[in-house]
């Protein structure tokens, strides 16, 4: 049986710099440079997410990382100002509102979230249970 000490994930990006930026920056997370070339995202529970560069970066077709917020309006307004496009999908599957957030908890479907992506291409979301 495995017994590990720790668990994290990680994800690749396209561009290094970029991804430092947009995570640090944009979404005003703690993120430092790693040993590896590679990016250390703390998160707010304490866990980190290993970011690392990688020539073939193929975007995540997956929400990797979702960002859990008290205000959904507010996030995406302060996205939004930022030149964060949160209106990425249109999908009759997805009904999303002109901010790109689908009201979930209205129609007991979930929390209300919306989905935007990084300078790599790969889907985050900030949401609001």
């Amino acid at each position: 049986m495995v017994t590990p000490l720790d668990v994290f994930s990680g994800f690749s990006v396209s561009d290094i710099p970029a991804a430092k930026a947009f995570y640090g920056d944009t979404l005003g997370l703690d993120i430092t440079e790693g040993p590896m070339g590679n990016l250390d995202l703390a998160l707010p529970s304490g866990s980190h997410v290993f970011i690392y560069p990688k020539a073939n970066h193929e975007p995540a077709t997956y929400t990797i990382l979702n960002l859990v917020v008290d205000d959904i309006d507010a996030a995406v307004d302060d996205l939004n100002t930022k030149g964060v496009k949160t209106d990425i999908y249109d999908d009759p599957n997805l009904p999303t509102d002109e901010k790109g957030v689908l009201r979930g908890k209205a129609a007991n479907r979930g929390p209300d979230i919306a989905w935007f992506l990084d300078p790599s291409g790969n889907i985050l979301s900030v949401l609001q249970d």
